[in-house]
This record gives structure tokens, sequence and C-alpha cells, in this order.
């Protein structure tokens, strides 16, 4: 019988913000529970910092410069191949919660579908802005009537409903309707393929207060930062602790250190809170007896700042805290129990990895490898580096900033490109992870550091052509 797959995905989760990841300071017994049933990847980094393209990786299996959706407000190609439209092909049953991001949704715009396969699809980009296709607005409104209106017309309207009590919460509503489709609206006769993209942790930072009040930000670590972090990094940074988003929000200097510590005080309860709802999204499929026969999967779209090197939210920077995610694999009796890999893992990966699990072919174009061996705990070899990419998305910055980064080995390289690309000056990063695990000391410009960059930028060279696309067959030699 084959397998159900349901892909959780939450929203700007760094890669640190779960208590089985090591933090003592986050409260998060579900997804605890959930590593300690399945294998968690600790090195796994999306191809992206920021939603959209990062989110166009996972579901066609990508890289940024293979599915052209390069920055946020881009509509992905309406060609492009997804791995959902693949499952359902298949005789899967396939659902879709929450957000999407695979086009512009700014100022209400309903983001374009293409052929993705979900016959269900209750989407809301975010909890806040209005749209004819905003389905946890109608939920509210039918089901909690004026409870909308209230929190869109009061001073804060993002403030009041990131603080909306749990059963009117967007996190909430993401839970309610993922069980809809587990208990009363799937197509019993199939397995099915259910995608809950949770919104939490994104910025604002605000929680209910039921959750905000398990943290207090005076116990909880400061930024990971030093005096001088920002002295020998690239200039766009500086820029970006002064204003994030390219001067569309306040920068980290605009908050004192409390309120920078009541910032990640909401930020891990809203993981708390979205962990509360995976929890329930768990109890429900043993009360289906479907857990047996479920792999879960568990992962985040990027990561967040959240004060350390003195920034806040995303944008050009490829640190772990931005790029590398969350990423927990539950399927009993075929994958080991509480076992932790450390290879380098990709979020093209995911896709490779679900359709193996279902029987069903490859993407013709996927770019990804399966993660199903290392699951297992085979030991085999695979390629030892990952790719980000960032091309001025979000806010545009003026001159436009796009980096590059590879990780390989314990050492990560970032580019920031300059002309012909851009206006700006050609800059970079390079860290080594094995004795600065936190970044703070750039050796881009070290002297001794020098042959490691040079060897280091002539491999993202090769990276980059070994990651083109040449899927389309060769027919002769002429």
């Amino acid at each position: 019988m084959r397998p159900n797959v349901l892909l959780i995905c939450t929203d700007q989760q760094r890669y640190d913000a779960l208590g089985a990841a090591g933090n003592p300071h986050i409260r998060t017994p579900h997804l605890d529970r959930l590593a300690g049933q399945g294998v968690r990847f600790d090195q796994c980094y999306v191809q992206a910092p920021v939603c959209g393209p990062s989110r166009a990786s996972l579901m066609t299996g990508r890289y940024l410069h293979g599915h052209g959706l390069w920055a946020n407000g881009v509509d992905i190609d309406p060609r492009a191949e997804l791995f959902s439209a693949s499952f359902a092909g298949a005789g899967y049953d396939c659902g879709l919660v929450g957000k999407f991001h695979l086009g512009a949704a700014q100022h209400g715009r309903v983001e374009p579908r293409v052929d993705d396969g979900f016959r269900v699809f209750r989407w809301a980009h975010d909890p806040y802005v209005e749209s004819p296709e905003n389905h946890f607005h109608a939920w509210l409104r039918q089901n909690h009537p004026g409870v909308l209106e209230a929190a869109l017309t009061s001073e804060n309207p993002h403030d009041a409903i990131d603080r909306l009590p749990v059963p009117q919460h967007y996190s909430h509503w993401v839970a309610q309707e993922s069980i809809d489709f587990l208990t009363v609206s799937r197509d019993r006769s199939k397995p099915f393929l259910l995608v809950a993209n949770f919104f939490d942790p994104h910025h604002g930072f605000g929680a209910p207060e039921e959750f905000r009040s398990r943290y207090d930000a005076a116990e909880l670590p400061p930024p990971v930062t030093s005096p001088d972090d920002l002295a020998t990094k690239p200039d766009v940074y500086t820029e970006a602790s002064i204003a994030s988003y390219a001067g569309a929000m306040p920068g980290f200097r605009d908050f004192t250190a409390e309120q920078i510590q009541e910032f990640k005080a909401q930020y891990y309860a809203m993981v708390s809170l979205v962990d509360a709802e995976v929890g329930r999204l768990l109890d429900v499929l043993d009360r289906e007896g479907l857990a047996e026969n479920t792999l879960v999967v568990f992962t985040s779209d990027h990561g967040e700042l959240l004060g350390d090197h003195q920034m806040l939210l995303k944008g050009p920077m490829m640190f772990d805290c931005s790029v590398r995610v969350p990423l927990i694999l539950r399927w009993p009796g075929r994958f080991p129990a509480g076992v932790v890999r450390e290879e380098l893992v990709e979020w093209i990966d995911l896709a490779p990895t679900l359709l193996e699990v279902a029987d069903v072919p490859p993407l013709p174009r996927g770019q990804g490898s399966s993660l199903v061996p290392l699951a297992r705990g085979e030991e085999l070899a695979r390629k030892d580096w990952a790719l980000s990419e960032y091309r001025n998305s979000g806010h545009p910055y003026d001159p436009a900033v796009h980096t590059t980064m590879l990780r390989t080995g314990d050492w990560k390289l970032v580019v920031h490109h300059g002309a012909p690309s851009t206006e700006r000056k050609r800059d970079g990063e390079l860290y080594d992870l094995a004795l600065d695990p936190d970044e703070l000391v750039n050796l881009w410009n070290d002297e001794a550091s020098g042959d490691v960059r040079r060897r280091l930028e002539g491999f993202l060279l090769d990276v980059l052509v070994a990651s083109e696309d040449r899927s389309r067959p060769r027919v002769s030699h002429f």
C-alpha cells in the first residue's frame, strides 16, 4: 500500500528554534517527539533566504537559476513542473492549506495557480491582507463574526491579528483545515499528499498571550554578535542594521536591548504555538489509524536573524540563522527513530525524496537527490556542498544586492556580486565554521586565508556550471 505524505512547513523558522536541535530555551515538545520518532537532518540548507524563491525550489526541486522565480513578487513559470502535480497524476488525493507563495500576492492579489495537482486548495497568503481568495478570513467571518473587522480597524492591525486568541489564530486555522482534510474531505479511496503551510514564526513578532506567557524575555540568551561584528563584513549589512528590508522597516539599531529580547520571546512563542498545532495533527493521524503509513515531514522555508549580527528579519544574508532550517522525516517502520544525520542536504532534495517514497517517477528536470538512503541509515557518497542564491528580492536595494552562498566541508563562501550585475562593489564573506560556527570573523580579506578563498571561488564557478539545466536531450552530435 502506497504511503500517505504530510508535509508541514513553517515560515521563517531558523534551524535552532527547536528543542531537539539542542536549544534548551525553546519549548517544542511535539516537534521534539516527532524528531525522537524519526530522522532529523541537522545540516539542511534552503536555496534562498527569502520565501518565494525558496518555496519554488521546494516544489520544483530546482535551484533559483533553474526555476526562474528569482525574487518575491515574481510569478512562477506557468510551465513549471511541481512535485505535487506528479503525486496527483499518480493517483494521490492532494490538498494544500495556508501559504503557497509561488507568485506575487501583495495588495490582495491572488497568486496565479499553475498545474499544482491540489484538489483541495485552502489558500491564504498571510493572515493580514484582504483578498477574495483568503480562506482564513472567510473562516474567521463564518466562525468568529466581527473578530477580523475589529482587528483590521484597530490601531495596529498586524499586531492585533498576531495576538488573536488561539481558537481564532491563523496557525490554529491551518491545523483545523488540515484536520478537516484528514478526517472529512479527503478521498479515502486514494493515498493522500497534504501540504500544511503555517505562516508563523514569520514577523510581526506577536503571539497569543497563552504562549507568550511561557517565556521570560530577560532569561533568553542575547543575540549572537560582537562589537566589531559588522566591521569586516560587506557594507549592506551595516545598511540592514540601520534599516531592515532596504529601508522599508525599522532596523536593529532602532530598538533597545530589551525590545530585541521581547522580539525573541514572541518569536519563540510563535514556534511553540505551531508546535502545539502540529501536536494536534499528529494526534489525529494516530486516532485515524494513519500514522503507521504516513511519512511526516517538518521543515521551514528559511530562517530569521532575530538580532544576530545586529540585524533583524531577512534579506541578502547567508548566515546559518538565515538559510539553515529544521528538517525531520518520520516514517514508522521504514525510517529509524531518534537518528540525527549530519550530512549536508538541501531543500531541493525533498521533492525527489517524497516522490521516491510514493513510488512516483522523479521530476524530469529535478536537480536534487533523494534523502531516502540517508534516512534509512545507509552510508553513501553524496555531494559535499550546498548552494543558496539571493537576487535583490523582497524590498529591492538600490543599488541592487545579489549574493551567492557555497557551503562545503567546514567552509562557507558568500560572494556579494559587483559589476556588471550591480553598481555595488564586489565583496564577500568567508567563514571557517569549525573554528567560528557563529560566523563572527569574516576571512574574505584575510591574507592567510587567500588560498582557501580562491579555491572556493573557483569551485563555486564549477558548481554553477554543474547546476545548469541540461535536461533537454541531445539528439545527435550536430
